[in-house]
């Protein structure tokens, strides 16, 4: 049996946006994407992908456009209500809730709460309901059955959430590299 291996070459960071673009220039088809994630019961969003080239290099860049940008919070069970109404795939649906998992444990930690009591500002909108999802997707779609990672630069400086100003890397970011040992280099950038 033939396995496929996937390799993110994680110069400047990743994000869920550019985790998809490079599915979809892997050979995802963006129509299998749309109907895929259809599967969820959510709206309210649309899906962009277009040629970009940088310094000579080709890629595809991807969007999650959001028709309205204010989203409730979400706490766990409302996501994994949402995932397992869902018509998606068991093995999506599986790798979506495991995801949402690590991240909810990993908010409990540094917020000192329960899972129940951890509620999704950003990462509970739809635009990353449906990263998350989309990636799942873009995993099952491919038949990829390894994944690794560059070491990830950890840059420096502040972000704006819902909670307020917090440093870069958000404490949760660095609880879920610690919990993975995921490797890690430091970077200048801001």
């Amino acid at each position: 049996m033939v396995q496929k291996i996937a390799y993110l070459d994680c110069h400047s960071g990743i994000s869920g946006d550019m985790f998809l673009g490079a599915m979809l220039d892997a050979g995802l088809s963006l129509d299998t994407l749309k109907a895929s994630l259809a599967a969820l019961p959510i709206a309210g969003y649309e899906l962009k992908s277009e040629p970009f080239h940088d310094k000579g290099i080709r890629g595809l860049r991807f969007d999650v456009v959001m028709a309205e940008q204010e989203q409730p919070a979400r706490h766990l069970s409302d996501i994994v209500a949402l995932l397992k109404t869902s018509l998606l795939p068991p093995r999506v649906r599986e790798t979506a809730l495991a995801i949402f998992q690590c991240l909810a444990e990993a908010e409990a930690t540094v917020h000192a709460s329960t899972l129940e009591e951890v509620h999704f500002h950003e990462v509970g909108a739809v635009d990353a309901i449906v990263d998350i999802t989309g990636a799942a997707i873009a995993i099952e779609t491919l038949g990829i059955s390894q994944l690794y990672a560059s070491p990830l630069p950890l840059t420096g400086g502040h972000v704006q959430t819902a909670h307020g100003l917090l440093p870069v890397p958000a404490p949760a970011t660095l609880e879920i590299l610690r919990r993975v040992a995921a490797p890690w280099k430091p970077c200048a950038a801001e």
